[in-house]
């Protein structure tokens, strides 16, 4: 008798042990977060963070080529084009750029430039005289428009994917 229920409560405990690995991998499906912050709720999406040029390439001089130098991509992985007006891709420190009527086609990507341009198809500006991400460390957010973060890319000194 005392075999049979060992044999019995390993089989719980295996079962409860394999149920909760199967429950990390939904928390943890979304890939960095900023330094010292517990990682919000993320909602799967098609669309997620691509390449990000945050030091733009040569001096920091403010000229409209050198702000525009500096971009986050928004990439659509799925098959479906994806509308992201009221998406927003922001920073820890406040700096929002809300999308205005945008469709991104599956598969495509787009470029969200800190300066002053014309968007189109691949290229949307952001219209500013500064720049937005730290060269040194900082946070990328994207969210929808139901201002839910869909992912968030990290870099920088002391950041945890």
């Amino acid at each position: 008798m005392l075999r049979n229920t060992s044999r019995i409560a390993a089989a719980v405990l295996g079962s409860a042990a394999l149920a909760a690995t199967a429950v990390l991998p939904a928390a943890a499906a979304g890939h960095g977060h900023g330094h010292g912050h517990a990682p919000a709720p993320r909602h799967r999406s098609a669309v997620v963070l691509g390449a990000i040029q945050y030091d733009s390439p040569g001096r920091d001089d403010h000229s409209n080529r050198s702000l525009n130098a500096e971009y986050v991509t928004v990439k659509n992985t799925g098959r479906m084009p994806v509308n992201l007006r009221g998406w927003s891709l922001s920073d820890r420190a406040g700096h929002t750029y809300r999308f205005g009527t945008f469709r991104l086609d599956g598969h495509r990507q787009v470029r969200v430039h800190t300066g002053i341009g014309r968007n189109n198809r691949w290229d949307v500006f952001q219209d500013r005289r500064d720049y937005v991400w730290d060269n040194h460390r900082g946070t990328a957010v994207l969210s929808n428009d139901h201002r839910r973060i869909v992912d968030t890319e990290s870099w920088g000194h002391g950041h945890r994917h």
